[in-house]
């Protein structure tokens, strides 16, 4: 795995803070440049979907027997159950995926992401914070799609999510979009140009530049 062209990357964030969005400008900025092939990864879960949502898109929407089996069939990558939900990613994809020279980007929580690490030491782990209790409160109740018990649930698992920050590579704080999004992609480029990615990226160039 240490070898492969493409970079896995892990956003995570309690609800609200924007990294939805983060990924979703990325990717449009992004869309159709071949230097810099990226996609998001598309998980397995068991929530029902929301207004607009769209299978194999958004998620691939199981029911819980299905994911059950899933999970004894051993096709996750990772897998946590999230407000009574189960969310999964498979392994097979991202592998592939990587494989290809496509960078993956993974919008999974704190459990996920130490999953991931546990077994792809290499995966760049990306924490999105909101730049207060205040601005993160007011996020979800402006989205208006949740009731106001959901939205103190939401922020009762925020604190929770917080609370392991400091086991990420990369911490951005998204108070203003535009700067978070710069700065998400300056950790893109910058795990795209170490030594280890170049080499296998260019190496007929060093071949040709050293006369092998």
């Amino acid at each position: 795995m240490a070898s492969l062209l493409g970079n896995l990357f892990i956003l995570a964030a309690p609800s609200g803070a924007g990294k939805s969005s983060l990924i979703k400008a990325l990717m449009e900025k992004y869309e159709g440049n071949e230097t810099t092939p990226m996609q998001v990864s598309v998980s397995h879960t068991t929530r029902q979907p929301r207004p607009g949502e769209v299978d194999g898109v958004h998620y691939h929407f199981v029911s819980r027997e299905q994911f059950e089996a899933l999970i004894e069939q051993g096709v996750f990558f990772e897998y946590a159950e999230v407000f009574g939900n189960y969310y999964g990613t498979s392994r097979v994809t991202i592998e592939q995926t990587l494989h290809r020279g496509i960078d993956v980007f993974l919008d999974i929580d704190w459990q996920g992401a130490r999953q991931v690490k546990e077994q792809l030491p290499d995966t760049a782990t990306i924490f999105i914070a909101p730049p207060s209790r205040k601005a993160l409160q007011q996020r979800l109740t402006q989205r208006g799609q949740d009731t106001a018990d959901v939205i103190e649930q939401r922020m009762i698992k925020a604190v929770s999510e917080i609370s392991h920050y400091q086991e990420f590579d990369f911490i951005i704080v998204n108070d203003d979009f535009n700067t978070a999004l710069s700065e998400l992609e300056a950790v893109v480029c910058a795990r795209r140009l170490r030594k280890q990615k170049q080499i296998i990226r260019h190496q007929q160039l060093f071949d040709d530049l050293l006369g092998s």
